[in-house]
């Protein structure tokens, strides 16, 4: 679809006179899945939390849905959802009281039949008892992802969402996201530092060098600009040198 849900214009970000994110601009489209990708401190998480709100931008501009996030930032906000495989429920409590407790913040109708609806989608009913604290770290993953899909959420931002999964999970979990996908026109924002994940599941990328985009397209496209047979080594490439021309691009220059 042609419908623009994100739009990141110009956007920077700097702390105490670092600059994690440089003159970032992109668009993201209905139903698209777009990996942002990049070593760590390439600006990633910030600018993930630019579009969650959780931290104000120096300058430039964000619109989510077509409304200015400053000025609209709690309506834009109810159409969204995060899931981080490094941000933990409340440990206390079982995961149905977790995702009760989430299904009413969020309003949803019906919420009981949402839950069951999500646990056996990510193949962990038999979790519903347990207490959150006493799952393994894959069960957690599993389980915030059924927590950010409780609102049918329009934009969902995934940050490393099968980083602690087996392949043999993460394989399920990349499966249901595209079945989402296709069921209904979600977007989805999704880091990762598994470049299988993303040559498998994302639309396509954002390379984030040093706070600045240095490539992007399908998967395809990027790899074929750095003349590189996989993600892995376009990533590598990047993360050691910010090399973002294949060979031949200097001298066509």
């Amino acid at each position: 679809m042609d419908e623009i849900i994100v739009e990141v214009a110009h956007l920077r970000k700097e702390f105490d006179g670092t600059v994690a994110v440089d003159d970032v601009s992109f668009a993201i489209r209905r139903g698209e899945i777009v990996g942002l990708l990049g070593a760590n401190g390439a600006g990633k998480t910030t600018t993930i939390q630019v579009l969650l709100g959780l931290t104000t931008p120096t300058a430039g501009s964000v619109r989510i849905f077509g409304q200015d996030f400053e000025r609209h930032r709690v309506e834009i906000l109810q159409r969204c959802n995060f899931s981080s495989a490094y941000t933990a429920l409340p440990s206390n409590l079982k995961v149905w009281e977790n995702l009760l407790i989430f299904a009413r913040l969020y309003g949803v109708n019906g919420h009981r039949a949402k839950t069951e609806e999500l646990l056996t989608l990510f193949e962990i009913p038999h979790l519903k008892d347990k207490i959150t604290g006493h799952l393994s770290s894959g069960e957690s993953t599993r389980v915030n992802l059924c927590k950010a899909l409780l609102n049918d959420p329009e934009l969902l931002l995934l940050d490393e969402p099968t980083a602690s999964l087996d392949p043999n999970i993460a394989d399920k979990v990349r499966k249901i996201l595209r079945r989402i996908q296709r069921d209904r026109p979600i977007t989805m924002i999704y880091t990762s530092h598994n470049m299988r994940d993303v040559e498998e599941i994302c639309d396509r990328v954002l390379f984030l060098h040093k706070g600045r985009i240095m490539a992007e397209g399908t998967p395809q496209e990027v790899m074929a600009r750095f003349q590189q047979k996989s993600l892995e080594e376009v990533f590598i490439r990047v993360a050691r040198g910010g090399d973002v021309m294949g060979e031949g691009e200097e001298e066509a220059r």
